[in-house]
């Protein structure tokens, strides 16, 4: 009797537990729906967003079609325009949802006064494939952004301090003025005050060794930045600034040089309209520009020979009415590679540049039906070119 006694004693305490469980779970979760994507659990707010975006393109390329695989079918990449003769291949349909995003934030107030931010946010595009487009259709997850913030501080991934992230014009390519604009998001610690902002950020660059491409991770300084922000009823002005190292430290070879890079870009707004704009000049600049369509440095012997570029892009925004808007959108860029190294360098990148115009349609706030046009071009040292032409179709939910 005792034993069974004990048992059942037992039995109501698990139920017990497990309901309080419940409830504490339900709670958080009715207070995470309640409360327009946030909810506040203690001194903590913790809020969520993101969307849901589904993309389909057909691409027309003039000198061959990439590889199924290639991430420029995904979205445009300026590097993977195939150059050549000119070729008789069909336009190929591409359709996938790798773009949808998640991000997961937290503010907790401090009893100082201050409060401490985090933020995860995860997509899944420019990501190794969890399965295939047979059956699956599957894709890994990957980081976009996870960091800290306190009292002017940023430890973590984010986007570079370089970058002037609120100049992108909104496209329904991924990034839109690929060529033409900083892109770049990496671990970095960066101080914020006033209009001014100092990081420190990492420093892998990309150098070109017998005509071909190498990661390089060999600094022993970080990137440094620098950034002044001026905002105003007409819009805003961002002027940024990059100092770093190239390395070349393999096989034997001890190389090493300066980078340097300026950028300015902005928005002026005309009512409901905007124009955006960007333009970058520096030596060295390599992955921080168009996606890495130029390498960093040229291996010369036992020196590196930094490449110098320019870059930039324009885009202006017209809001027909309150639901129909569109975006018209021109992007460069230019490298001055050294043509007395062409022996070593092979045929790389001289410029790169692309047009594009979009219809979009917002029947409510958050969801938005689009269509977009977009020619781009791509042409070697040699003077061997190459275009793409891509008629793309999104459909995207903001939550």
């Amino acid at each position: 009797m005792q034993q069974v006694a004990s048992t059942g004693i037992h039995i109501m305490t698990t139920t017990k537990v497990t309901a309080l469980k419940t409830l504490a779970a339900s709670a958080v979760l009715s207070a995470l729906a309640s409360n327009a994507n946030a909810a506040t659990i203690g001194n903590t707010e913790v809020s969520y967003g993101g969307y849901v975006k589904l993309d389909a393109m057909w691409s027309d390329y003039s000198a061959g079609v990439p590889a199924g695989g290639s991430i420029g079918r995904d979205f445009y990449v300026p590097g993977t325009t195939p150059v050549g003769a000119d070729s008789d291949s069909d336009a190929v349909f591409d359709m996938h949802a790798r773009q949808s995003r998640f991000n997961l934030g937290t503010a907790t107030k401090l009893d100082d006064g201050k409060t401490i931010k985090t933020k995860i946010e995860i997509d899944f595009i420019a990501s190794a494939p969890g399965g295939n487009e047979r059956v699956s259709n599957s894709y890994a997850p990957r980081i976009r952004q996870a960091f800290v913030t306190y009292d002017g501080w940023l430890f973590g991934q984010a986007w570079s301090n370089f970058q002037n992230v609120g100049a992108l014009p909104e496209t329904l390519d991924f990034v839109g003025p690929a060529e033409g604009t900083v892109f770049v998001r990496q671990a970095q610690a960066r101080y914020t005050t006033g209009n001014w902002s100092f990081s420190i950020e990492n420093p892998e660059s990309t150098v070109t060794v017998d005509g071909a491409r190498v990661a390089t991770d060999d600094a022993s300084m970080p990137d440094f930045t620098a950034r002044y922000a001026h905002k105003a009823d007409w819009g805003e002005l961002v002027f940024t600034g990059l100092a770093r190292q190239l390395t070349y430290k393999q096989n034997g070879i001890d190389a090493d040089t300066s980078s340097f890079g300026i950028s300015a870009s902005g928005k002026v707004n005309f009512g409901q309209n905007n124009l955006k704009f960007m333009l970058t000049q520096g030596s060295g600049l390599g992955r921080y520009i168009g996606l890495n369509v130029a390498n960093g440095a040229v291996l010369d012997g036992d020196d590196l020979d930094a490449i110098d570029s320019t870059s930039g892009f324009i885009a202006y925004q017209q809001h027909w009415n309150s639901q129909w808007r569109s975006t018209f959108l021109y992007s460069f860029f230019s490298a001055d590679n050294n043509t007395d190294l062409l022996a070593v360098t092979g045929d790389p990148t001289e410029m790169s540049q692309s047009y594009s115009a979009n219809l979009l349609y917002s029947p409510v706030k958050k969801l938005t039906f689009g269509v977009e046009f977009k020619h781009a071009e791509r042409e070697l040292e040699s003077g061997a070119d190459g275009d793409m032409d891509r008629l793309q179709f999104s459909a995207k939910y903001v939550f």
